[in-house]
């Protein structure tokens, strides 16, 4: 009897397995760097308006979210365009989204107003953020399925420009909720209703429907430049009324759609997910 018919019968295993190791791995493909820095800049704006927030400057911290919500709108763009999306970035997105959208408005809004509610001022800034996750999950898993130009229940940037722009407007007229008790059930109230309407189903126009690559009218450019004028005449009060007019839009919409008759679902295909069939209505 030969040696290699006496030997150990997993000899012939090991050797194949020591071939493959011989064998060059390709490496593993890395990560887009340009649509990536945007989201890491949107994610650092939420990170510095908690920050601010935890030290007593809530303008600045407004004006953190805010800056992160033009980047977050960049990102995605800057991907399309370049030809850079990828599954990486998809999930980088969501969680600068979280955090930047979802746990720091919650965290400012208690900080600057309703810690002095007690139980019910912790629980508001929870249904917030608990409503920024749900909202961002809900997304993810009905991308393929919601129609592109709208999105289903308020964006979490939106969201979160309801519950700082009412604290970027009050602080940056010397005003606090020292000075105006009343202020902390109105921060309350934009509390609940922001976290509340995330997690909806109505409407909200998505303007991913608009295409920069396309010729426009010479009438839309002078639109874009005046819009940019009257933002600079006092950009947290023009900001802060033209999200509040987005925040109330859905329900138009929702309303619109049921007097004329029309379907208010945003959801475009039935799936075969029964497990989730309540995502689906």
């Amino acid at each position: 009897m030969n040696s290699s018919s006496s030997g150990d019968p997993h000899s012939g295993t090991d050797l194949a397995h020591d071939d493959l190791d011989d064998v060059p791995r390709r490496p593993r493909k890395g990560i887009y760097i340009l649509p990536n820095l945007f989201t890491l800049a949107a994610l650092f704006g939420g990170f510095y308006a908690i920050v601010m927030a935890m030290n007593g400057q809530f303008e600045q911290a407004a004006i953190g979210i805010f800056c992160a919500m033009v980047l977050d709108s960049l990102d995605g763009r800057v991907a399309r365009m370049t030809n850079t999306q990828s599954a990486f970035g998809e999930q980088m997105d969501s969680l600068s989204d979280m955090v930047s959208f979802g746990a720091a408005p919650a965290l400012i809004v208690y900080e600057w107003a309703l810690k002095g509610l007690g139980k019910l001022g912790w629980i508001a800034a929870f249904v917030y953020c608990s409503g920024a996750a749900l909202r961002l999950a809900r997304f993810n898993t009905n991308i393929s399925v919601v129609d592109k130009r709208f999105f289903q229940g308020l964006p979490s940037p939106a969201a979160a420009a309801l519950v700082i722009g009412l604290i970027w407007v009050v602080t940056d007229i010397g005003e606090s909720v020292q000075t105006l008790p009343w202020m902390i059930w109105l921060a309350f109230g934009f509390t609940l209703y922001a976290g509340l309407t995330m997690v909806t189903n109505i409407p909200f126009y998505s303007f991913k429907d608009v295409n920069f690559r396309k010729t426009v009218p010479f009438i839309s450019i002078v639109a874009i430049a005046l819009g940019i004028a009257v933002i600079t005449i006092h950009p947290p009060i023009v900001l802060f009324a033209v999200f509040v007019v987005y925040g109330l839009s859905g329900y138009g919409v929702y309303v619109w759609k049921r007097m004329k008759g029309k379907p208010v679902s945003v959801i475009s295909t039935s799936t075969d997910e029964p497990d989730e069939a309540g995502l689906h209505r």
